[in-house]
């Protein structure tokens, strides 16, 4: 059984599981009935994880988003997209695996999808670069959308970035540049957009792909201008001030519904998506499916302009 991670404010909640765990293995061992003592326990655990979750602090959301076991684009991708073919390469330098992109089916219909891939492990976030891309990850993605526009083929963007990769050769070769091109690129397709926050949204890293017809987000994901710890570097010159910061930047699946910044909330099972990725991503799933639904039969014309109309809208009835 794998080792379950715990975050600093789930403390009680792992000193009531550890103390389950403990009595099973004894029940087994010593071959005495204590199925009561385990069952109060199991219950009071599964109360401390509710109220724990139902009342996280915009930082709490914040580890959440970034918890190790949360499921990534390649578990969606394996959870949700049939016969996906992955396409690499920008045609101009260079692989970027932070970004991965390509074909596949979407419940029985062929669509393009294009993701940032953190890496589960030492090994996979060395070679995805933790998820933060390089100009040539923005510069495959705007190829992946070009290719979906001439095939009329939906496009579906998954969002799970800390920002794009801030390295001098990433700047030397137009990290700016590119961003500004996926960006334009993702307003400009005549296809359906559906982008999805499925842990961190950061900085214009994310919005390079998720400037689309409708944005969902996980219940406990955040999505924010800076990371909370950038954010405190550049106001207070501290970035122990993260909390702060996270506090204060209306970061939240909660906070940005409420200004219009998004438009569907995907709830997670009880303890965020990691504690269940396979319910976790079969209800993002059919969120996406809800949501391409709406766009059925549409010129590509409709399809820009209400794509357009929904970003110059944010805001305005503030």
């Amino acid at each position: 059984m794998a080792v379950r991670t715990y975050l600093d404010f789930e403390k009680p909640i792992a000193e009531l599981e550890s103390k389950v765990s403990e009595l099973k293995v004894l029940e087994g061992d010593e071959g005495v009935s204590i199925s009561e003592e385990i069952k109060k326990l199991e219950q009071k655990a599964k109360a401390a994880l509710v109220d724990t979750y139902s009342r996280l602090t915009p930082w709490q959301k914040t580890q959440v988003a970034r918890h190790p076991d949360r499921p990534h684009f390649l578990d969606y991708i394996s959870g949700l997209i049939e016969e996906f073919t992955p396409l690499a390469g920008d045609r101009y330098f260079a692989e970027d695996e932070a970004v991965m992109g390509g074909l596949g089916r979407f419940r029985g219909r062929p669509v393009v999808v294009i993701g940032h891939e953190k890496g589960s492990n030492t090994e996979g976030r060395i070679r995805h670069n933790f998820g933060m891309a390089r100009p040539e990850g923005y510069r495959k993605a705007v190829r992946l959308m070009e290719m979906a526009d001439k095939f009329n083929l939906p496009v579906i963007t998954l969002v799970d970035t800390a920002g794009a990769y801030p390295g001098i050769g990433a700047e030397e070769r137009g990290q700016a540049e590119a961003i500004a091109r996926s960006t334009d690129k993702c307003l400009a397709i005549g296809v359906p957009v559906i982008a999805v926050v499925i842990g961190e949204g950061g900085s214009g890293g994310a919005i390079a792909i998720a400037a689309a017809n409708k944005i969902l987000m996980l219940e406990h994901a955040i999505y924010t201008v800076a990371s909370p710890e950038a954010a405190a570097s550049i106001l207070w010159r501290d970035s122990s001030k993260a909390i702060d910061a996270a506090t204060n930047m209306k970061i939240t699946a909660q906070d940005l519904d409420t200004l219009g910044v998004i438009d569907v909330i995907i709830r997670e099972p009880v303890g965020g998506a990691h504690r269940d990725r396979a319910l976790a991503i079969q209800t993002a799933g059919d969120a996406i499916a809800k949501a391409l639904a709406e766009f059925d039969g549409k010129s590509p014309a409709d399809i820009k302009r209400l794509r357009h109309e929904r970003f110059l809208a944010i805001g305005r009835q503030l």
